[in-house]
Parts: C-alpha cells; structure tokens; sequence
C-alpha cells in the first residue's frame, strides 16, 4: 500500500498502518488489544466501559451555513465550532502519543453517483479491522488514487472529553461538523460510534439530491423484488432480512433514489444475543475468520462463543463483510421496492403481527417509528422500553423527520410499493406477562408478503388503531393475529391499547402541521 499523507489531518505520527489484511490486524489486535480468536476463527475484543451508542453525548456544530436545516433538540445537541476544534484538537493530539496509528479508507454508499470517501484515523487495530469490514472496500486500484477524503473520522475514543469544556457535559463526546465533514471520537471505545457517524452524514447529505436515505434492511427476491425492513436495533431488520431464498442487499443502512436501493455500507453489523444455527443459520456461518465479535463471552480453553451469555452486555455484535452471507448481492443495488415493512417491537402486545396500510397510514407510522428500545443497544437500557423514534431513525437524522417522509411518500406513490406494519414484540400481554411474537411465526408472515398472498388475504379492522390487521396467514395461530383474542381478557386488551394509543397522539402532535390532515386521521381515533 503506498505511503499516504496525514499532514492535512495534523497526524505525524511515524508509523501509520493503512487499509490493512485483516491478518495482520488480527496479530495487532491480539498482541496489542487482548483480543482473542474463537473457534470459528472470528476475532473477539472488547470495547472498554461503553457496550452502547451514547446518543446523549452526540453533538453537532451549530454553523451558519447549515443552521436553518438541522433538527435541532433531543437528537442533534448543538455546540460551537471552537468546541468542536478543541475537542478535534484532543483527539489528535492523543493519536500523535501513539507509537503507531491505523488509517482504514473506503467508501459509502455503493451507487457510484452518491459515494462518499471515508477516511477513519484511530489508534486501535479492533477499530480499524471493524470500518475495513463496515465499509465498502477499495480495490488496490482505488487505494492508490484515493487522493484526499470527503469525510474524516478522528477516533481517539480511548482517551476522555474534557468535562470543562464549554458544551460539553461528560468524558463521551461524539461530535460532526457538517461543513468541515468530520468527526471526533472521545470517551468511548464502542466500535458503533464510527458507523454511525458515516450514516448520519448520509442522512444529511443524501435528501439534498432527492435521495431518501433509510435506517432498514433489504433484499431481492428471485424476481427482482425489493423488500424493505425499516425498524430500530433489536426489531429483526438482520435476522428478517438475511433470508436464504433471497439475496440480501444490506442490514441496515440504504438510500433509495431515481435508479432504485443501494446500500450504504460493505459489511453487516448483527445483535448475536441468543444466536445459533438453527434459528439464523446465515448469520451463523458468517461468523468465521475476518468477523469481529464484540463483547461475547466465550470459553477461555476451548474457544468457543456462549452466544447466550449477557455477562459483558445484551448488545453483543459481530460484524462481517456482507459477502459473508452466501446470497449477498454484490454489488449491492437493486430495483425500486414492491414492498415496505415497519417492523415493531410492541413491548405494550396490543398491535397486530400483521397489517396491511394505506398510503396514509404508512406516512403515520413511519413518522411515529413506534417500537421498544432493546436492551443494550444503548448505555442503560436494560429492558424494552416505549419509544417513538421517527423514521425509525431519529437517532440519526440530521434534518427534520419530515423531510424523510415526504421523500417516502413521493416514492411509494411513483412506484406503487405496498406498505406493512409487522409486530415481532408481544404478544397475550405486555413484557413481563405476555411472551415473545416466535421468530417462525414472524418468518411465515414475511414469506407470505412475498409470495403476495397477503396483498388480498382477509383482515379485521383494530377498533382502536384503525389498522386491517390480516386475519389469516398461512402457517400463523389465528388466535394471535387479532391480538384481542390473544389476550385472556379482551377489556385488558382495549384498556392497554387505549393507553398506547394515547401516546401515540400526544407523540404525532409535533408532526401533525408537517403530516396534513390525512395522515393525521390515519392514526389512532380518540
């Protein structure tokens, strides 16, 4: 790999270790790191005191030039561009101690048209060996002409935030500049950080050239039609998408534009709790050499991984290059949607685990984002709890939620996608009294949106939400398919359904000037 020029990032640094095998970052990241190799040759590390996203230590520059566009508040915390210098300062004043740093260049977003050069400078192998995997991978030919990126991350996330800097409330701070397009890593050594910087950029990046950018997963089936699975961490969007008798186009992040999917990233980034061959076989085989696996437990004699185990946390991960799954299509692009999933993890087990929307409805629920945030995914979170999430990307978005979902609604009305909401949360009662929607059921429902035996199967319209909830799924208890009927005392049932819904209108009310009066009446009736 030729030598590469850190001047104009302030790096000097002797030694620099740029886009490297992952062999030799395995050997860094065992003698260095204290990482370990398990018996299916991925390498297994941990990631410090932070298992989890930080949202609330996440903050973007106030600057003229963008001000007006951002959604400013619980999402997007603004700070100052001199806090952000000295905060970029730190970070790169911490990598030049290092004897040795690492530089992973790559790209986002696999329509040529929308790339984006990604550069990552960090001082730990763990996280250069992740972006090599989480980022499209140049050929040796588009290393050498790289030139200079679109968008640096400085991750120096070992080494804390200076809690007396101005705006800048704890050790953690995670910090974009959308003029200077940089990012700083301090306080917190969890590998999710980086990732989803690079998708928040494209969050802001993508919309202005008509592009909806999209927290979900999709894939094709063997007639070239596109699914989308839009859900928060913990829903499924993995686990659903990654389904043999399809070609899975990416696990998490895309853009849809004129031309169709494409997804946004080269690698998957999978929540392993609970996994085994049985139930996701797939994502199962994917965990081999060149996969990092975050936070597992695994046996120090034997080598092997307790994918059960939430010692560490509930949010272990392993990420994989998406060539890993057998059926990946590469390059990872594809024709416009024919259908559209929300999936929800109903932790209240009032929703239906299948229902078919109007155009409206859809607009409603993908501006409300309704689900349970899962334990671990975030620091904190240690059982589900109630969440609207716009877009169910909230988290993420730089502008406001309606800038998505005008962009949705434009694109589902052009190319004539159906809409579904999918329950993969309770079901019989809430947590702790119901149980789990099983993952076979959920399957079986995705299976028949497919097949399109859904698109006329009967339905009973939910007196409270107003949903068409699909009464008759081949393979699925009909007793859990009204959700009424699951529950031993159907009064219990309208009474927390009643209670959801009502935060489901209080939730909308900051949306309903934006939405218009349609959308606004496709949610639940008072």
């Amino acid at each position: 790999m030729p030598p590469v020029d850190l001047s104009p990032h302030g790096i000097t640094v002797p030694l620099v270790i740029r886009n490297a095998p992952p062999a030799l970052l395995y050997e860094e990241a065992v003698t260095r790191e204290r990482a370990g190799i398990v018996s299916s040759g991925a390498i297994a590390i941990r990631s410090g005191a932070k298992t989890g996203r930080s949202p609330k230590d996440k903050h973007v520059v106030r600057d003229p030039a963008s001000e007006g566009e951002v959604w400013w508040g619980a999402v997007n915390h603004p700070i100052d561009e001199h806090t952000f210098l000295l905060n970029r300062q730190r970070a790169i004043d911490y990598l030049n101690t290092r004897d040795r740093i690492y530089v992973c260049d790559g790209f986002a977003g696999w329509d040529p048209a929308c790339r984006v050069k990604v550069r990552v400078l960090c001082a730990r192998a763990y996280h250069a060996l992740f972006m090599r995997t989480m980022l499209i991978r140049p050929t040796a030919a588009e290393a050498e002409r790289f030139g200079q990126p679109d968008y640096v991350i400085y991750n120096a996330g070992q080494f804390p935030a200076n809690v007396l800097t101005e705006q800048i409330g704890s050790r953690t701070s995670i910090d974009l500049s959308l003029e200077r397009r940089e990012q700083v890593i301090l306080g917190t050594e969890y590998a999710g950080e980086m990732k989803k910087g690079v998708f928040t950029l494209m969050h802001w990046l993508l919309p202005a050239r008509g592009v909806l950018s999209m927290h979900c997963s999709a894939n094709e089936g063997p007639a070239g039609d596109v699914s989308l699975f839009f859900g928060l961490s913990g829903t499924g969007k993995t686990t659903l998408s990654a389904d043999p008798a399809r070609r899975l186009i990416g696990d998490d992040e895309h853009g849809w534009g004129d031309a169709g999917v494409f997804n946004v990233e080269g690698g998957c980034y999978a929540k392993c709790i609970g996994l085994s061959a049985a139930r996701e076989p797939q994502i199962h085989a994917a965990i081999r050499f060149g996969t990092v696996l975050e936070n597992v437990v695994y046996d120090e004699a034997t080598r092997e991984v307790d994918f059960d185990s939430a010692a560490i946390t509930e949010n272990t991960r392993a990420a994989y290059p998406i060539e890993f799954i057998d059926n990946a299509l590469v390059p990872c692009v594809a024709g416009h949607p024919r259908n559209v999933i929300f999936l929800t993890c109903d932790a209240s087990g009032v929703l239906p685990p299948v229902s078919r929307l109007s155009r409206e409805q859809a607009m409603y629920h993908f501006l409300s984002g309704y689900t349970a945030r899962v334990a671990g995914t975030e620091m904190g979170v240690v059982e589900p709890q109630i969440t609207f999430s716009a877009c169910f990307s909230a988290a993420f978005l730089v502008r406001h939620p309606a800038t998505y979902a005008r962009l949705l609604a434009e694109k589902l009305a052009r190319h004539g996608a159906r809409a579904w909401l999918v329950n993969t949360g309770w079901t019989g009662g809430a947590y702790g009294h119901g149980r789990r929607i099983d993952l076979a059921s959920t399957r079986r429902i995705i299976d028949r949106i497919h097949d399109g035996s859904l698109d006329t199967a009967p339905v009973e319209r939910d007196p409270v939400f107003g949903l068409d909830a699909v009464a008759d799924v081949a393979g699925v208890p009909a007793r859990i398919l009204v959700p009424s009927r699951a529950w031993d005392d159907p009064a219990r049932w309208e009474r927390a359904a009643r209670e959801l819904a009502a935060r489901f209108r209080s939730n909308f009310a900051g949306f309903a000037a934006e939405a218009g009066a349609d959308v606004l009446a496709a949610g639940p009736a008072e």
